[in-house]
């Protein structure tokens, strides 16, 4: 039973992962190109911050990404993408946005903060596995 869990709770993480680089990538590239965005970033106040966080989305989106088969990537990943979710809730509370505008960026905020949380014993386990010294060879 708790392989069960241990199984399904891994294939949860594993989705939201993969829900959230599919929306960073999306909103990352939109966020570079769509006129859409551009007039929203205007709108925001923010216009000169759109190309960083753009591009911001577009690496945690990678890094996410890059959790999959470099596990040490994941965590900072997610905890970029939480901070900037964070900013984005911020940045629509600011201008008066009504609180249904302001859900995409709550929930990805929470999706990356989960992932961050659920990942983070493996992020300290690995970094710990690399700052122990190796024993020298045939000694």
């Amino acid at each position: 039973m708790l392989l069960l869990k241990r199984i399904l709770m891994s294939l949860l993480i594993a989705s939201l992962q993969a829900l959230s680089i599919a929306a960073f990538f999306f909103y990352g590239v939109a966020c570079l190109f769509s006129a859409k965005l551009i007039a929203e970033f205007k709108r925001y106040q923010l216009e000169r911050w759109r190309c960083l966080v753009g591009s911001l989305e577009i690496a945690g989106a990678l890094g996410l990404l890059a959790g999959w088969f470099f596990p040490i990537f994941t965590a900072p990943a997610a905890a970029g993408l939480t901070a900037l979710m964070a900013c984005g809730l911020w940045a629509r509370w600011r201008i008066q946005d009504p609180w249904y505008a302001m859900l995409p960026a709550f929930v990805l905020g929470l999706i990356n903060l989960l992932i961050f949380f659920t990942d983070l014993p493996t992020f300290f386990d690995l970094l710990s596995a690399e700052s122990r010294p190796t024993s020298a060879a045939g000694s």
